[in-house]
């Protein structure tokens, strides 16, 4: 049986894929079109935008099908922290932060409640 067989692995690569692009259209224009008019930013994100809802509507209807709306939620914001820290490090040279971390441990915390019996 391939990953892609399973909901959770297939919704998880799916919503890590989302995500990426997501996380470049949301705050890459801050660094590579911090010079262009706001509008030709949002014409780029709204492209690359395209690819990350071509992702994330099949990765929560995926999902969906073995967990809940909640569920599916903690989900993606553990995915988008975990992409966004090494976006905001590596590709924006931000220093890593202690609220980072903070942040982290809460969302360990939100999935442990969000997913427990």
């Amino acid at each position: 049986m391939t990953v892609f067989a399973q909901p959770i692995p297939t919704t998880v690569l799916l919503l890590t894929a989302s995500n990426l692009f997501m996380t470049f259209a949301w705050y890459g224009h801050l660094k590579n079109l911090g010079a262009s008019p706001w509008w030709i930013a949002a014409l780029v994100s709204w492209g690359i935008a395209l690819f990350e809802y071509l992702l994330q509507v099949p990765a929560n209807r995926i999902g969906f099908t073995v967990m809940n709306l909640a569920q599916l939620k903690i989900l993606q914001e553990v995915i988008t922290l975990s992409l966004f820290v090494p976006f905001a490090v590596f590709y924006m040279g931000e220093p890593l932060r202690m609220n980072y971390v903070y942040a982290g441990i809460c969302l360990l915390g939100a999935v442990y409640f969000i997913f427990r019996g």
